[in-house]
């Protein structure tokens, strides 16, 4: 496989926001979905509506969320509409939690742990998805970027109890970590199947790059500064190139990601998609 193209810029506007997603070239058609974080209350460090505004009303696009499987303000439909709704989303655009009414599942085809993927109702009604994504930690998973926010993301609320389980939600706080972060690849890999990869974008912004996910009501204050946008076509080069952004930053406030990341393994999920043939590893970056 060649290397992706990871297109990068430094600056952090609405306006460089567009730029890159211009800059990957592609048209997402009809129906286009933009999945974010709507962020717990309590934390402040998710994708802000007026950052992510312009570009999500230029493609016409519907945020896109699905409710938690963790006590909070996001674990019932009726609670999670009234976070997204203290956050100003419905301001910008139309807002969509896709498991309210249910869930469907999808193949995961030569899964590592699952053979299905519980993702929510309304994920049929798009025709395509940006995958806009926070970069930042995250307390089980290392980091969270485009590939944690399309697979635990794009999962119903019993969807993401099955992948932290690796295929038992019985065991969502339990199961064996390796097995968790291979089953958020397994996950992926259906989600992109089924979407079709030419109906796929990734932006992941790298800005307030606590070691805390924005599913925390109360995250730890970031120590190292903003480094900027990343975009891309391939999901794990632009996690690949996240993480080696922070490792290879000058700032040595740097040092409390790269802990969180390394002691949870975080880099074995983007491995196992690798393995899975969604993207690769290999990439060059392009600034603009």
């Amino acid at each position: 496989m060649s290397k992706a193209k990871v297109y990068f810029t430094k600056e952090i506007t609405p306006q460089s926001l567009q730029k890159i997603y211009h800059a990957l070239g592609v048209e997402l058609k009809g129906k286009v979905a933009v999945k974010i974080s709507t962020g717990e209350p309590g934390g402040h460090n998710f994708l802000q509506p007026e950052f992510i505004k312009d570009l999500v009303q230029e493609l016409n696009g519907t945020i896109v969320e699905c409710n938690t499987a963790y006590e909070g303000r996001r674990n019932t439909t009726e609670e999670h509409w009234k976070a997204i709704k203290e956050h100003g989303f419905p301001e910008i655009a139309p807002c969509d939690i896709m498991d309210e009414f249910g869930e469907f599942s999808i193949p995961v085809t030569n899964g590592v742990h699952l053979t299905e993927n519980f993702v929510g109702e309304h994920l049929k009604n798009y025709d395509s998805m940006l995958m806009l994504s926070h970069f930042k930690g995250h307390l089980m998973g290392g980091f969270g970027g485009a590939l944690k926010n399309m697979s635990i993301g794009v999962a119903s609320s019993h969807g993401k109890a099955v992948i932290h389980g690796a295929g038992n939600p019985e065991e969502i706080w339990t199961a064996d970590h390796d097995s968790f972060l291979e089953s958020m690849a397994d996950a992926d890999k259906s989600v992109v199947e089924y979407m079709g990869k030419e109906n796929l974008a990734y932006i992941n912004v790298a800005n307030r790059l606590s070691i805390d996910c924005d599913c925390d009501s109360n995250p730890h204050e970031p120590e190292m500064a903003d480094i900027g946008i990343f975009a891309s076509l391939d999901p794990v080069a632009i996690d690949q190139a996240c993480y080696d952004a922070v490792v290879h930053s000058e700032d040595p406030g740097k040092a409390s990601l790269i802990e969180r990341m390394d002691s949870r393994n975080a880099i074995h999920t983007v491995e196992t998609a690798a393995k899975h043939g969604i993207g690769t590893r290999e990439y060059e970056i392009v600034e603009i």
